[in-house]
């Protein structure tokens, strides 16, 4: 396929920046079959593990393509806005070009990622409650000075770094059908799909938004770039309320679809992803195999390499998705238990329910509610099961032992 001329972003460009990386700064990253997976969508699916880069995502490459040409030519200074993942792929790239760095990031970035971002050599500023304040200071810092700013996908030497990985990619697969690629500000897709669609033009290129960050299909049914005014989703590293002229020209020429998922998909495929594939996953990185797992993309009997983008999954998080995820479960249960308010009643119920082998992770002893009469309580047990059977079987125990007894899993 011959790159046509009104593409912002040539395959060139791509080869060219390929040349520049270090092993040092961008490592090759596997590719691994996941027949768990596969066996759900009815597909021979291959994780791109680009989640195990330096940095712990795909930035680097572009960071690293733009800086180090900029060093060549005299910039020794570089600043960035970036909620983590271009954070700490700008940090790096500047240092080890020799060059200073300085990044704003939000003041409700995750520690984890402030502190990577700092011991990769970066100068950090917590700027803004939101986004859009972060990179308006970012980008006020470099007005009159001899600094460069450097924007996380709105940059052609940016895209052309990305697209490096779109190579990886194709030369670790060439039978595949489809490649699922998540979607934030566009960078990524745009330099992959312009590397893919090169070598082999039947390739399939997905995109996946979060629904609560979407913006590329209303862009391109206007024909320009739509920003959104506030973002909502757990996958931060796609939240960027918005594409540029640049991606969007790319996605337009070179992606063949693009679909939503929604925070409980994400976080189905975090959860999916650590047990099956044991690897730890940002919700942006876990965004491909949402999709996969979705109903709106449909790979049934395909060759197909989703990409694992980013692995940088602050610990927080991680467990505010675990509890998300084992409550949809019912591996987690909640269960409001009225009692006669006497002693022995809670060892009784206590009992009720390690008779089921289930484990009493807390319980509340609740006696001021307008529901009810004296002499009347609530036991609330927080129970850990093995599943929706063994929750069914302890409530119908507690039942059969004369109590009522309410689960407010979802309520509480």
């Amino acid at each position: 396929m011959t790159d046509a001329p009104h593409h912002p972003i040539q395959y060139s460009d791509i080869e060219r920046a390929r040349e520049r990386l270090r092993d040092d700064v961008v490592k090759r990253t596997p590719v691994e079959r996941s027949t768990s997976i596969g066996e759900l969508v009815d597909a021979d699916v291959h994780l791109k593990m680009e989640h195990l880069q330096w940095t712990g995502s795909f930035k680097t490459r572009g960071a690293f393509n733009k800086i180090s040409q900029d060093v060549a030519d005299g910039v020794d200074e570089f600043v960035a806005a970036s909620a983590g993942n271009h954070a700490q792929g700008v940090a790096l790239a500047a240092t080890e070009c020799g060059a200073d760095s300085t990044v704003v990031m939000p003041e409700t970035a995750p520690q984890a990622k402030v502190d990577a971002t700092r011991d990769y050599g970066a100068s950090v500023e917590l700027v803004g409650e939101d986004f859009q304040e972060t990179m308006a200071h970012a980008q006020s810092l470099v007005e009159g000075a001899d600094a460069e700013f450097v924007h996380a996908y709105d940059d052609p030497d940016i895209v052309a770094g990305q697209g490096t990985l779109g190579i990886d990619m194709y030369e670790d697969l060439p039978e595949m059908d489809t490649v699922v690629v998540p979607i934030g500000g566009g960078g990524l897709i745009s330099g992959i799909a312009t590397a893919i669609k090169h070598h082999d033009p039947s390739v399939r290129v997905v995109g996946v938004q979060a629904r609560g960050a979407e913006t590329v299909h209303a862009s391109l049914d206007k024909g320009a770039p739509v920003t959104l005014d506030e973002t909502d989703t757990i996958a931060d590293g796609i939240a960027t309320g918005g594409i540029s002229e640049l991606t969007l020209r790319t996605i337009d020429a070179h992606v063949d679809e693009v679909v939503t998922v929604t925070d409980d998909e994400i976080t189905r495929a975090i959860l999916l992803l650590l047990e099956r594939a044991k690897q730890v996953v940002e919700g942006a990185g876990a965004a491909s195999v949402a999709a996969l797992l979705g109903d709106d993309l449909d790979v049934a009997g395909e060759t197909v390499m989703p990409l694992l983008c980013g692995g940088n999954l602050d610990m927080t998080m991680l467990q505010t998705v675990l509890v998300h995820a084992l409550t949809d479960r019912q591996q987690t249960l909640r269960l409001r238990v009225q009692i006669d308010d006497r002693p022995g009643e809670m060892e009784r119920l206590a009992g009720l329910i390690a008779e089921r082998d289930a484990n009493i992770h807390d319980v509340r002893h609740v006696r001021a509610d307008e529901s009810l009469d004296v002499g009347e309580a609530y036991l609330l047990f927080r129970v850990e099961t093995n599943g929706a059977e063994h929750a069914a079987s302890i409530v119908t125990t507690i039942e059969g032992a004369g109590y009522t007894v309410d689960d407010v899993t979802r309520g509480t």
